[in-house]
């Protein structure tokens, strides 16, 4: 008799012999059936895979190679292998690490076993020729510790460092958005439209009447469409982002008046309201109050001279059932747009009744803050899960003294703004203004040219390439009114923004929902727009809307197009950023991320900002061993990403690659 060890048991292993009698007998005996061989089995022994372990197990698996429920001792041969089962944890998760092991004596130990992804509901199988399988408990791997150190790539122009355990935060799905976005049409897969500009002041939701204002000789006009259908000029945008699974801004107008009238004139601006005399606002315009007062419809009355706000929130609210409350396609509310230059868009509201002039009265500190409060509280009143976008300033001026209002007294617009949001939660019951929303058009210029304008010569070109810094570097001063007057050096918007937020009002999240950065059908136009999608999801924006300033916008698309659909199936950047440091900040920009569950796909977007091509050293510092790099580029040459010749990896997660000049780049790691 033999003992051995088994799962902290002692168990016996008896050897049964056999043998004969002599003598004779009657009769033979009946031959005995066969002995069934004895069962072989391997039995997981104190089931370490349960619970909630690193990607490598503290308590690595031990298998026992057991013949009818007792380990075979003198076994050292029997090779046990060991697999996800299928059906369990994320798609596409592995084991990494010693994933077969021998027995020894009877037992076989793994080491350095680990998983490939973030995730719930593992289950691991143990196999073995001629045995019976094991099965784990079922686990989830919560966090991956376990880092590979990277090889050093070749020696290169620009070294970009990945490091997927550092500087670890999601990635807003709603930084990929625009004003008017057609899911129909380039760019595909975006998150966020916006239905706003100077057009949505005075809407009237329930007939789509509208005002120019500036834009267009002060007309009412039906320029927006829509017919008579409530809400009938929005509408079918909105929808449309839903059905392509992408949220949505509706602006509620602040101004306290809407076109009451389609009208509209001739070029020669006798369609302005003001020369209809001295009482159009009470002819051509209804008043637009925060609140109603009485029960609400979904047919509006269109003859009482009124257009109520809380009515239009109660109007989407039940059109769109939930539609607030989404976490992936919510329907998002907008107070009005650049209430800082309504004085000049919207004159006749605010008080220039001259059909020659164009200068009515600057809003105030006290009034924004107000009317702000007054139409927050009426939405969050009909649905409080609706998110609140405010103030929606048009720039740098409107955001620091709101166009030198009257009651400005040197204090900062935008830390006044948030102070008394957070004073008027407490009496309100709710939060009023859940994200912080401003507009950004860049003042930076290159040769006495402004960026934004189209215009793509060397000067321009190279300015737009550098005027994405200044969302965050501050080593950077571009060339502006804003940098030589009123920013005290680097502009740094998103920390600078950032910090008003965390001194006022801690929580609010932080949108641009207007901004451009010009050459629109020029690769400049697609580096600088790809930058600048880097820079909103490593920074934590919340949300963003381009605004497009010209018909053809190729090449911006194409910068979209590097985060959102580089492959033309809809292949996207991750959900996650993580740390991508950058030697030369000047020549190039570099982004890094991961989805959540699955950092078996690392993607990391390179933009080189020089005229020539240059090679970029690049290490990972991950928790998974890439084989494989597939590579998409945009250059000058086409706005259209392009699918490359893939790059294998033969260096420890290390690598070379040669960036095309002025060039996008989107690299997709895989083992």
């Amino acid at each position: 008799m033999r003992k051995v060890i088994s799962g902290g048991l002692l168990v016996a292993l008896l050897v049964s012999g056999c043998g004969g009698g002599g003598g004779s007998s009657p009769a033979p005996a009946p031959a005995p059936s066969p002995t069934p061989p004895p069962q072989k089995s391997l039995t997981l022994a104190t089931q370490p895979l349960g619970g909630v372990p690193p990607s490598a197990f503290t308590t690595q698996p031990v298998i026992y190679v057991q013949s009818n429920g007792v380990t075979d001792a003198g076994d050292d041969t029997t090779i046990v292998t060991a697999s996800i089962e299928q059906g369990t944890g994320p798609v596409g998760a592995t084991l990494t690490g010693g994933t077969t092991a021998t027995a020894v004596d009877g037992v076989a130990t793994f080491s350095n076993l680990g998983v490939s992804h973030i995730g719930p509901g593992y289950r691991v199988l143990f196999r073995a020729t001629g045995f019976t399988e094991a099965r784990s408990n079922t686990f989830s791997i919560l966090q991956l510790n376990q880092v590979i150190p990277p090889s050093s790539p070749p020696a290169s122009q620009v070294n970009f460092d990945v490091m997927s355990t550092q500087d670890v935060k999601p990635i807003s799905r709603f930084i990929y958005g625009m004003n008017g976005w057609d899911p129909s049409v380039r760019p595909a897969n975006l998150t966020l439209s916006r239905s706003g500009g100077n057009r949505m002041t005075a809407y009237n939701w329930e007939t789509n009447a509208s005002n120019a204002g500036a834009d267009y000789f002060n007309q009412n006009d039906n320029f927006l469409g829509g017919g008579t259908t409530p809400n009938g000029a929005v509408g079918p945008g909105l929808e449309a982002a839903r059905n392509a699974g992408a949220g949505m801004i509706v602006t509620v107008p602040l101004v306290g008046y809407v076109a009451a009238d389609k009208n509209g004139g001739d070029n020669m601006g006798s369609g302005d309201v003001a020369r209809s005399g001295a009482n159009y606002l009470q002819t051509r315009f209804h008043q637009s109050p925060a609140r109603k007062g009485s029960a609400f419809s979904l047919t509006p009355d269109t003859t009482d001279a009124f257009v109520y706000q809380d009515e239009y929130v109660n109007f989407l609210d039940k059109t769109y059932p939930d539609a607030f409350a989404s976490s992936s396609a919510p329907l998002m509310l907008s107070l009005d747009n650049e209430p800082d230059l309504w004085q000049s868009t919207h004159a006749r509201l605010r008080g220039d009744g001259n059909p020659d002039t164009q200068d009515g009265e600057t809003a105030t500190y006290a009034e924004m803050v107000q009317r702000t409060v007054d139409y927050a509280d009426a939405a969050k009143d009909v649905n409080p899960d609706a998110l609140i976008f405010g103030p929606v300033n048009y720039g740098w001026q409107g955001m620091t003294r709101f166009q030198d209002a009257a009651d400005a007294n040197n204090r900062d617009f935008l830390e006044f703004y948030l102070a008394q949001m957070a004073a008027a939660e407490s009496p309100n019951g709710h939060r009023l203004v859940d994200v912080l929303d401003v507009h950004w058009y860049p003042e930076a210029q290159g040769g006495g040219v402004r960026i934004t304008e189209e215009n793509n010569t060397a000067a321009v070109v190279a300015a737009r390439k550098q005027a994405p810094r200044s969302l965050w570097d501050p080593t950077y001063t571009e060339t502006s009114w804003i940098t030589q007057c009123c920013s005290g050096g680097p502009i740094r918007l998103l920390p600078r923004l950032q910090e008003k937020i965390t001194a006022n009002y801690p929580g609010t999240r932080l949108a641009i929902t207007e901004y451009n950065y010009g050459g629109a059908n020029h690769i400049s136009g697609a580096i600088a727009q790809a930058d600048v999608l880097g820079i909103f999801g490593r920074e934590a924006l919340f949300a963003a809307t381009l605004w497009r300033l010209t018909g053809n916008n190729d090449f911006i698309y194409g910068g979209f197009e590097m985060f959102r659909n580089y492959d033309g199936a809809n292949g996207s950047f991750g959900d996650t950023s993580i740390r991508a440091t950058n030697s030369d900040i000047t020549n190039a920009s570099v982004y890094a991320s991961f989805n959540t569950g699955d950092p078996g796909r690392l993607v990391i977007v390179c933009i080189n900002k020089a005229d020539t091509a240059q090679t970029a050293g690049i290490a990972v510092t991950h928790t998974v061993q890439f084989n494989t790099v597939q590579v998409y580029e945009l250059s000058g040459t086409n706005p259209v990403p392009q699918r490359k010749t893939d790059l294998p990896i033969t260096l420890t997660n290390a690598f070379q690659y040669s960036m095309p000049a002025n060039s996008i780049s989107t690299l997709v790691l895989l083992p």
